[in-house]
């Protein structure tokens, strides 16, 4: 089963007969059903032993908390300043938003660029984070300021309640991915992407707010609906470091895998600021 996220697809991450994961499609089929086939590092049931000499360049799970922590800081830290630097009043609100949108679309090409890449570029995923950090403060900034004090603070701490919860019930095994559980994320997903696409053509073209999907009670079933799916996201990409770990993947691929989970943890955020915004507009 491929993952959910173009980051790891392309690397060639998948999971078949029984959960297992491999990094050599063709290897895995000539190999039928044995994990131990596909991965000369794992350990023999029978003997307690490794199959093989242990690689020192494999991905750790020190090493997927390093990159990380590392994506997310410039994240945080150009949002941070970019709330500062980037004025939100009515004088300044014109300039930083198209400073702020212009982040954004160079941040999206950054990363359909890395996720289409064969190898890890840490400048690109730096480089993607430190530009969508520049967004969302100006983005997080404009809604505090204007649509709802104190929603940013909320937003950030339902995030993070979140990933602690999915990351609970992962490891706990309240949460099984299996190829079911991925297909009906996968189109879960695409059904709301659409859903939200035509919403902001109808906003665009015939003003207000589009079909009604992003305010009031419509705008809060469909932010609930947008943090589920990105709850579910996070359990494929825990899935994916897990497997890579297991499998004695590169060392590189910690980036990738820093990559995604900040591509999700930005998803449920987003999601976030506007639930709250909805509820401080409400009371």
């Amino acid at each position: 089963m491929r993952s959910s996220n173009p980051v790891f697809s392309r690397r060639g991450f998948s999971r078949d007969n029984g959960g297992y994961a491999g990094f050599d499609a063709q290897q895995h089929q000539q190999a039928g059903t044995n994990p131990y086939a596909t991965n000369p590092y794992a350990t023999d049931p029978a003997t307690g032993m490794p199959q093989a000499p242990a690689r020192t360049n494999v991905m750790t799970m020190d090493d997927v908390v390093s990159r990380t922590a590392m994506t997310l800081g410039t994240l945080i830290v150009t949002a941070t300043l970019s709330w500062i630097l980037l004025p939100v009043d009515p004088a300044n609100l014109n300039k930083s938003y198209m400073i702020a949108i212009g982040a954004g679309l160079v941040a999206f090409v950054l990363a359909m660029v890395q996720s289409f890449k064969r190898k890890a570029s840490p400048a690109l995923i730096l480089g993607y984070a430190a530009l969508e950090g520049v967004f969302l403060g100006v983005i997080s900034a404009a809604t505090s300021t204007y649509l709802g004090p104190g929603v940013v603070i909320q937003a950030v701490m339902g995030t993070m309640c979140v990933f602690a919860a999915v990351l609970l019930a992962y490891k706990m095994g309240w949460i099984r991915v299996t190829r079911r559980f991925y297909g009906f994320v996968m189109a879960a997903a695409l059904g709301f992407i659409l859903l939200m696409v035509v919403n902001a053509l109808f906003a665009v073209f015939g003003g207000g707010d589009g079909l009604g999907f992003r305010s009031g009670g419509m705008g809060l079933l469909f932010g609930a609906i947008g943090v589920i799916l990105g709850a579910c996201f996070l359990a494929l990409d825990f899935k994916q470091v897990e497997d890579g770990i297991a499998y004695g993947a590169p060392r590189e691929e910690a980036w990738l895998a820093a990559f995604a989970l900040t591509l999700t943890l930005v998803w449920i955020y987003i999601e976030m600021l506007r639930i709250f915004q909805i509820l401080s507009g409400d009371d």
